[in-house]
């Protein structure tokens, strides 16, 4: 019999992690702490509490939550599974009854004979071999406990990050390449704005609707990296004196300084996904499309990532974690969900997945899988522990994903491309594991 495996916290992550190990033969100690204790954004005792939005995204593998969807589906997710079968009418997305989604999930979990639930508080990182997955909201003990570990260097508690767009969905017909003053190596992306352009701009950034914070982070102060739209209520032109001044930056087109301009950061090695510097915002999703699609050459950006300012305890991953979610240096600890720095109900779901099989293959000493940066479920368990100037959770996306070695025209057949190639590589992976 193989060893039992400590599994904290029962969301999306770790309800996932416990299925796939036990279907596995793996005997799971499933450790939830409601209803002992609740965080402040669950309120049922059902495990996978879905809090936010009872939307898990598109389907169709035009794009990337369609293609995890596949991938999830292909290794057998207990989650996956559970959300079709609690679907309600909602397009092109999979949308669930909550109530009946979360009961399918706890009795399968609850009824499994390899696995045991246990309703307790954990402040300690229990004895390996372990999964720890008790998302965004981690009970501050055991938070302590992981910055011990880890360092406190290796855990953020807030996250305020600006958005992330993909490099082959900017115009560059209005984009230019260039460092200040000619400095470096024209490192940043740089989208001129005229004074009419600003203005426009300005005037709907000071008008477009906040997202709505959560009661329990009203009292929370973002220290040094104040919300652009707060910044620009200042006046006028405090964004053009701040993060969008053109100091030191020639539009080669006009070979003048523009009146303002945005700057955009690489964001991974591939230059595939690009950061707008000084962008963190509160701004809802919808209204960072529609205020931020003003910004010359953004008309038509897609977004891997939308800004965000919220509590969210995650791990710096790229410090502490390597593949397959494992603790640098202790395989046998792993760690999955919002935790890992994977940002979305089934990207949590997709690194429990990963974690636990991981985890399995290391438990019975044999070559744990890869499933390459070609597929979204190993593209986002690279992302968590690849070495990045400033880390940040992410979503799936293709800009992830190791792009396709020929040309295709149209972007829609680019992604399609993408995913077939995905879906190609899973089936391998399962093959070549024995998954």
């Amino acid at each position: 019999m193989a060893d039992t495996v400590t599994i904290v916290g029962a969301g999306l992550a770790g309800s996932e992690a416990a299925w796939q190990l036990a279907k596995r033969g793996v005997p799971v100690r499933l450790v939830e702490m409601k209803p002992i204790r609740y965080s402040p954004a669950h309120h049922s005792e059902g495990f996978a509490e879905l809090v936010c939005s009872n939307s898990l995204k598109a389907e169709h593998l035009s794009n990337a939550s369609g293609l995890l969807k596949a991938e999830l589906r292909a290794m057998d997710s207990l989650i996956l599974r559970c959300a079709e079968e609690s679907r309600v009418p909602a397009g092109g997305a999979l949308a669930v009854d909550r109530d009946q989604f979360s009961a399918k999930i706890t009795g399968a979990l609850r009824s499994h004979p390899l696995v045991t639930v246990e309703n307790a508080v954990v402040s300690e990182i229990p004895d390996a071999p372990c999964v720890i997955a008790t998302g965004p909201l981690t009970d501050p003990s055991l938070t302590d406990a992981i910055a011990r570990r880890t360092g406190s260097s290796a855990l953020n508690f807030f996250d305020a990050a600006a958005p992330i767009v993909t490099a082959d969905s900017l115009d560059m017909s209005k984009v230019f390449r260039a460092s200040r003053y000619g400095r470096g190596t024209d490192d940043y992306l740089n989208c001129p704005m005229t004074e009419a352009e600003y203005n426009a701009f300005y005037d709907a950034l000071v008008g477009a609707e906040l997202a709505e914070l959560h009661d329990f982070e009203k009292k929370l102060v973002f220290e040094g990296c104040l919300a652009v739209e707060i910044l620009a209520s200042r006046g006028r032109q405090t964004l053009a004196f701040g993060p969008l001044k053109p100091v030191g930056l020639v539009d080669p087109r006009t070979g003048k300084e523009p009146y303002a301009v945005v700057q955009l950061r690489q964001e991974n090695a591939q230059g595939t996904l690009y950061n707008l510097v000084g962008f963190q915002t509160r701004l809802k999703w919808g209204e960072q499309k529609r205020v931020f699609g003003m910004i010359p050459g953004l008309e038509h950006a897609e977004f891997a990532r939308y800004g965000v300012m919220h509590r969210n305890t995650y791990l710096n991953g790229p410090q502490v974690l390597g593949s397959n979610y494992a603790l640098k240096g202790e395989p046998l600890i792993r760690f999955a969900g919002q935790l890992t720095g994977v940002e979305g109900y089934m990207e949590s779901t997709a690194s429990g997945l990963v974690a636990a099989v991981g985890l399995y293959k290391a438990l019975n000493g044999q070559p744990e899988p890869d499933f390459t940066d070609q597929t979204i479920l190993g593209a986002l368990a690279r992302h968590v522990c690849t070495p990045t100037p400033n880390f940040q959770p992410m979503n799936a996306n293709f800009g992830i994903l190791q792009p396709l070695p020929f040309r295709v025209k149209g972007k829609k057949n680019r992604y399609e491309k993408l995913s077939e190639r995905a879906i190609e590589i899973t089936s391998e992976v399962i093959k070549n594991y024995e998954l």
